[in-house]
Formats: C-alpha cells, sequence, structure tokens
C-alpha cells in the first residue's frame, strides 16, 4: 500500500515538473522573441548612416562632398597632390597635372607616370573631369574662373592655398585635408611635428641677440629676383630665425645689383621653384657679386628638393626650414642630423624608406624638367 502511494507521488512529481520545464520553455521564448522584435525596432528607428558632410576650405567657402571620398581630380601645383600623398591617399588621385619635375615622388607613387592630365588652375578641361567622375576635385584658391565651370558641372571644389598661406593657414590646411579625405588622425599628426619642430627652432634661435642674426638674400630663379613678403621669401626665413635683407620691398620681386650690394648679406640662399636653375658657381663667379660678404666667406646654399621644393609651404616644408635654421647657426642645431630626421619623415609621414643617397640628391639639387 505504501510502495503504491509513492509510485502515485514519483507520477505527479513527474507530471508537475514536466510542465514546469515546458512552461519555462514557453517563456524563455517568448522572453528571446522579445528581445528580438525590440532589436528589430531600434534597428528600425536608427537614423540612416550619413552620404554627405560639410567641410569648409581654404576659401572660406562651405563644400557639401561624399562621406566616401574615393576617386579624387587634382588641377592645382602648389603642393596639393602632396598632401594627398602624406595623408595616404595618394591612391585616390585619378588625374592630376603632371609631377615629372618631381621625380622622387614620382618615384614613392608609380601610377603617377601615367594619371591623365585634367588641366591646371583656369585652364580645366571640364569633359576629360566629368568622364572620370570625381568624388571632388582640389583646385587652388587662385583660379576661380576654372573652380567656377567644374562646380556648374555639379562637382564638388575644394580650394586650397598653392603657396598663398602662411604656417597657422597651412596647418589649417592640412586638418582640412584630412577632415575632407577622413585623414583626420594622419593630419593631426603632421600638424604636432610640425608644432614641435616649430617650438624647437624658435627656443634655440630666440637666444640669439638681434644684432646677431644672420642677413639672408633669397635668390629665386634669376640673380637680380627675390621676395619681400611671400612663403618663400620671408616666411621660411623668418622662421628659421634669419633676417630677410629684402623685407622691406614688401610684395616686390625684382632689383637692380646696387640694392644688393647695399644689403650685402651674410648668406645667400638660391632657389629654382622659380625662374631657371642658378648653379652656386654661376654665383660665385660672376664679378658683380664678388664683394659680397655671402660669396667672399662661401656662403651661398641651394635649397634642397624633397618630393617638393622645401622653399615653399607643403607637407615637408617644415623640413626645410630646420635645414635654414641649422645652415644659419650651426653651433644651436649640432644635434640634429638632418639626413636621419628626413628618413625618419618619409617613414612617419610617406610610408617610404628613404637611402641616404636619396637625401643627400635632395641636398644637391640639379635643374628639374
Amino acid at each position: 500500500m505504501v510502495l503504491k502511494m509513492k509510485g502515485g507521488r514519483n507520477k505527479v512529481y513527474r507530471a508537475i515538473n514536466k510542465k514546469l520545464v515546458t512552461f519555462s520553455l514557453i517563456s524563455m521564448l517568448l522572453l528571446m522573441t522579445s528581445f528580438i522584435l525590440a532589436g528589430c525596432g531600434n534597428q528600425q528607428n536608427k537614423p540612416p548612416a550619413a552620404t554627405e558632410k560639410t567641410v569648409m576650405d581654404m576659401a572660406g567657402k562651405n563644400v557639401k562632398l561624399p562621406v566616401a571620398i574615393n576617386r579624387v581630380i587634382v588641377t592645382c601645383y602648389g603642393g596639393a597632390s602632396h598632401e594627398l600623398v602624406v595623408l595616404g591617399a595618394g591612391d585616390k588621385i585619378v588625374a592630376q597635372p603632371s609631377m615629372k619635375r618631381f621625380p622622387q615622388l614620382v618615384k614613392m607613387m608609380p601610377h603617377f607616370k601615367d594619371l591623365p592630365d585634367p588641366g591646371t588652375f583656369d585652364n580645366v578641361n571640364i569633359e576629360a573631369i566629368l568622364k572620370l567622375k570625381p568624388d571632388l576635385v582640389v583646385a587652388s584658391v587662385t583660379s576661380t574662373k576654372g573652380n567656377q565651370k567644374i562646380e556648374e558641372a555639379g562637382i564638388p571644389v575644394i580650394n586650397v592655398s598653392t603657396g598663398v598661406a602662411d604656417i597657422e593657414a597651412l596647418k589649417k590646411e592640412f586638418r582640412m585635408m584630412g577632415e575632407v579625405l577622413n585623414k583626420s588622425n594622419e593630419a593631426n599628426a603632421l600638424v604636432s611635428y610640425w608644432d614641435n619642430w616649430l617650438k624647437t627652432i624658435k627656443e634655440r634661435v630666440s637666444k640669439i641677440p638681434e644684432a646677431k642674426r644672420k642677413r639672408v638674400y633669397y635668390m629665386l630663379g634669376a640673380p637680380l629676383h627675390t621676395n619681400g613678403s611671400a612663403w618663400w621669401g620671408q616666411t621660411l626665413i623668418t622662421a628659421a630665425g634669419g633676417l630677410n635683407v629684402a623685407s622691406e620691398i614688401g610684395k616686390g620681386r625684382d632689383i637692380n645689383i646696387e640694392q644688393l650690394l647695399t644689403w650685402n648679406p651674410d648668406v645667400i640662399i638660391i632657389s629654382s621653384n622659380e625662374g631657371r636653375f642658378i648653379p652656386i658657381s654661376e654665383v660665385k663667379n660672376n664679378p658683380q657679386f664678388k664683394d659680397l660678404q655671402a660669396v667672399k666667406e662661401g656662403q651661398l646654399y641651394q635649397c634642397p628638393i624633397g618630393t617638393f621644393w622645401w622653399d615653399r609651404p607643403s607637407p615637408e616644408g617644415i623640413l626645410g626650414i630646420l635645414w635654414l635654421a641649422q645652415i644659419l647657426y650651426p653651433e644651436n642645431f649640432r644635434d640634429v642630423d638632418l639626413t636621419q630626421e628626413t628618413i625618419k619623415f618619409y617613414q612617419t609621414f610617406y610610408h617610404y624608406n628613404l637611402t641616404e643617397q636619396d637625401v643627400k640628391e635632395f641636398f644637391n639639387p640639379g635643374p628639374l624638367q
């Protein structure tokens, strides 16, 4: 009798347990279903990802752009292509003016050899540009007519400074291009590099009394052609701690031999980014210049050329400022190995390994094509 009761209880317990398990499973299924439905509801309520953004360019214009930038056309010189390369977006360039003048850049970006030329500045080929279906065109602030044609064709145009920026404006441009290309981390790293070296240079040259600052003449493509106020005549020299003897002429460019003899600079730096290439020997052996202090003391230097002229605003322009500071005040920069610093810069920003011979050629440029 007792055994039967125990068996009855077991049957009851089993029945109850079975119902409890079934109820638990149903509850779990209902709970999971509610979570799934809630998730679907959240996805349905989530706004779609943005496909456009607005960026203010160096002309002060708010430009509406696609978020994803994959095809870029460049219609200017002035370091614009170099900015894309240094920010890791050189592979996005589908057309640009010929880069044959910059063999180091082409060596690093071999596909640049075969890119079509869409025209430059105001002389642009709208049909060729449309055929390439770019996401945007990078153009100069100076080419208003050409840029208007491109905009009227329905293509966004981002204006860059192309040689008219000062240091702060150039750093702003790096950040702006970083935003355009979704490369803000790379742009911020580049600006930080500039800031660190500018601070170091300023600290070191600030200890030099004004009376002992080196007076510099910038020879630009012709012996009596210079610059009083633009980057390559003023910003470069001033940032390096020198005094530009031509600063008094402001936007003037051409002088006479009497003026140069009166200035009698301590140092002459020679650039070929405009006009023709002038060998140091030509200046040294010119009888008109024999009485200049810089000539008598052999203080004649060619401005280096890397992927771009180091005496013009570009991503590696900071190396030009450091180079000149070391030329002017070697005792203040004895600890700086500019060859190794250049190699480091290229590894960090261009992701390219230079050789010491490459850098030696930077410091001893010849005529460009």
